[in-house]
């Protein structure tokens, strides 16, 4: 198979779709890879170490969508992108089509292969492609929020682990995934009062187990969480809805339970965002202001780590990758129940159905 790796283009998006490792793999087991000249720039992997590894560059965006069978990405296609894509094209990336109709009637008119990293699932429903962002987000989401807490940054001035005789701030953290955890890992371990709040019991009796004891739980409703927001100087939102929307937990209304400078960090904004007041932001414009409150919804928070990252999605996406190339998708997703999950949108049909459903469209069961 011809595999084609373009260089991301969305707002300050580092990060690549596979490393010169994994090319190299992809080369070894037979396929022809593409690559965008200095699409590994931001992550520190030249154009050398890919020709290094096998693959062949190529200089423009749209040589690489001519060229390629499968495109392997990092980010979903933005506009410029939308007709490059071919009938039939096989594209792997994160898509989140839940928060961009835009996006999601666009991949239906090109008609291509849609398989979203984000909803591969495994048997014990965990979500394979998305752990290692998810990581990388929660622990990032921390420390933004430590950032955006200072004076200077419109934040309340408060240190994230206090000082001797000084107590550390308030986090609340929403949701207790994986984004969660690693949230509340990285703030407990600066020193903060942290309380993680989800809806389900075994998950917060687990996590009461292995967290720090500076790290409390809570059943998730309107009414605790409501309790908490006047004292609370970080709030993360970390909840996810495998494909679909995220719920809003924090309304317009609840801002104003808040102080001024309250730091709000929505992880979950690639699915919409669970707070109300929550739009898309970018790493350089990464914040505004609502009543006081200061938002940072930015939607690739990993990509301002671009090398840890990508070093982090390579490890595993590879394996996928190979099984689509060495197989084509419709075997591969057909032995494969994992990778059958990750289709959305195969050839201008909706075979995922909570996008059906978000969206009112038509929803087609894919029989392979």
């Amino acid at each position: 198979m011809i595999v084609g790796i373009p260089k991301e283009i969305k707002n300050n998006e580092n990060r690549v779709a596979m490393t010169p490792a994994g090319v190299a793999a992809m080369v070894a087991a037979g396929h022809e890879v593409y690559v965008q000249s200095t699409a590994g720039d931001g992550s520190a992997f030249s154009d050398e170490e890919y020709k290094n590894s096998g693959a062949i560059l190529l200089p423009t965006l749209e040589e690489i969508y001519k060229v390629a069978d499968m495109i392997v990405k990092v980010k979903e296609p933005i506009a410029i992108e939308y007709p490059l894509i071919r009938k039939n094209q096989l594209i792997f990336t994160y898509f989140h089509f839940a928060s961009n109709r835009i996006l999601t009637d666009a991949m239906i008119k090109q008609e291509g292969i849609c398989l979203a990293y984000e909803t591969v699932r495994m048997d014990d429903d965990t979500l394979p492609l998305l752990i290692p962002m998810s990581e990388v987000a929660g622990r990032m989401a921390v420390q933004e929020g430590a950032h955006y807490l200072e004076e200077s940054e419109g934040g309340k001035g408060i240190l994230l682990g206090g000082v001797t005789g000084v107590k550390p701030a308030q986090v609340l953290i929403l949701g207790g995934g994986i984004v969660g955890t690693n949230a509340a890992q990285m703030a407990a371990g600066l020193g903060a009062n942290v309380t993680i709040a989800d809806i389900n019991m075994n998950r917060l009796r687990y996590l009461s187990y292995v967290l720090p004891k500076n790290v409390h739980t809570l059943y998730s409703s309107v009414g605790n969480i409501t309790k908490m927001l006047p004292y609370v100087d970080l709030v993360i939102g970390s909840v996810l809805v495998r494909g679909d929307k995220t719920p809003y937990l924090i309304s317009r209304k609840m801002l104003n339970q808040m102080k001024p400078g309250t730091v709000l960090v929505d992880v979950a904004i690639d699915q919409g965002g669970c707070f109300e007041t929550s739009k898309p932001t970018t790493h350089s414009n990464p914040i505004y202001f609502v009543d006081g409150i200061l938002h940072y919804a930015v939607a690739n928070i990993p990509g301002a780590v671009p090398r840890t990252s990508t070093l982090a999605l390579t490890n595993v996406t590879l394996p996928y990758a190979l099984q689509l190339a060495n197989k084509g998708w419709k075997k591969a997703c057909k032995e494969n129940q994992s990778l059958f999950q990750g289709l959305n949108i195969v050839n201008g049909n909706i075979v995922f159905k909570p996008i059906a459903d978000l969206f009112n469209l038509k929803y087609k069961k894919l029989v392979l």
